[in-house]
């Protein structure tokens, strides 16, 4: 089933189709997780997301709907961030050894990733993730059950206008983060950029050829950003956990390096992320919100001239 709305079909049906099927892989993705959680919450947190986008991009339809159903898969997600989260602290110590080469020969930083490697067990082995699995499911089943109680006007202006609300808020709400991220360069700011980039690429696919210009290599530009932002994400996270009571990372002079080495990647991704992000999001987004509502306007009205045409 693809990830895209179709302009020829009622706006209600085609978000109530998505939202099923993005939820039910996500039941599919959970089950994987109890055998396999690396995979599974990973995957399974990635079509959490893709639902929250399609419901932010929908929301002016259907207000009660849209916010009611988003803060509970918020909930479900952050059930399933403290596991999914361990892995990507490994991943960072990782990317750090690769671009350090020099540095960590060593070993500098084989004493850190031990711990984070026992930690990552600790948390997929101890019964709290099934336990956030089951809620998880449950959560998600009723969910589905849920999918019929939304409703969006489907008459093409309407639907255009809603799809450019939405697209608008995601935009607006990238400028603003990108302001303040370039002004306080603030770990918060950073990931709310990060979170506004995601869901604008998960809205580029949703919109599909409604964009007003070719989304390709705006995709492209996108989520390398993303990337971006991720990794340094990522890094404010171990700096927090290096600041942490009870040195959860280790003695000073198991992190000494660590330290440095954070320091140094957290200042060039924080460069380049606000190099990207500035050619992604310094446009207006009133701007773009009114050039998407125009071509939505008319792609939509389309299959309506040609059945009353025919």
């Amino acid at each position: 089933m693809s990830f895209r709305i179709d302009p020829r079909l009622p706006l209600t049906g085609e978000v109530r189709r998505i939202l099923a099927d993005e939820i039910g892989k996500a039941l599919g993705h959970l089950e994987t997780a109890r055998d396999k959680p690396e995979q599974g919450l990973h995957k399974c947190r990635k079509r959490l997301k893709n639902v929250r986008a399609l419901l932010r991009l929908v929301r002016s339809g259907d207000e009660s709907f849209c916010q009611t159903e988003n803060e509970c898969y918020k909930q479900v997600s952050a059930l399933l961030a403290g596991p999914r989260e361990a892995t990507a602290l490994i991943e960072t110590v990782d990317r750090l050894a690769d671009a350090f080469p020099e540095r960590t020969a060593g070993g500098g930083l084989d004493a850190v990733r031990d711990r984070l490697v026992l930690r990552q067990h600790e948390l997929h082995a101890g019964p709290g993730l099934d336990a956030a699995i089951n809620t998880a499911e449950a959560a998600c089943r009723e969910g589905l059950e849920r999918i019929d109680g939304l409703s969006l006007p489907d008459q093409p202006e309407q639907a255009a206008d809603i799809l450019a609300d939405g697209a608008r808020a995601t935009l607006r709400r990238a400028k603003k983060a990108l302001d303040k991220a370039g002004s306080r360069g603030e770990a918060d700011d950073f990931h709310d950029l990060r979170k506004a980039a995601k869901t604008h690429s998960m809205h580029l696919s949703l919109l599909g050829r409604l964009w007003p210009t070719p989304i390709k290599a705006r995709r492209k530009a996108v989520d390398k950003l993303g990337e971006l932002l991720g990794e340094l994400h990522d890094v404010f996270v171990m700096r927090a956990l290096l600041a942490a009571d009870g040195e959860p990372l280790g003695p000073p002079g198991d992190t000494t390096l660590l330290r440095k080495l954070l320091k140094r990647s957290e200042k060039s991704l924080g460069k380049a992320c606000l190099t990207e992000a500035a050619e992604l999001f310094g446009d207006s987004p009133k701007r773009s919100a009114r050039k998407l509502a125009r071509k939505a306007r008319d792609d939509l009205a389309a299959p309506h001239e040609e059945a009353k045409a025919a």
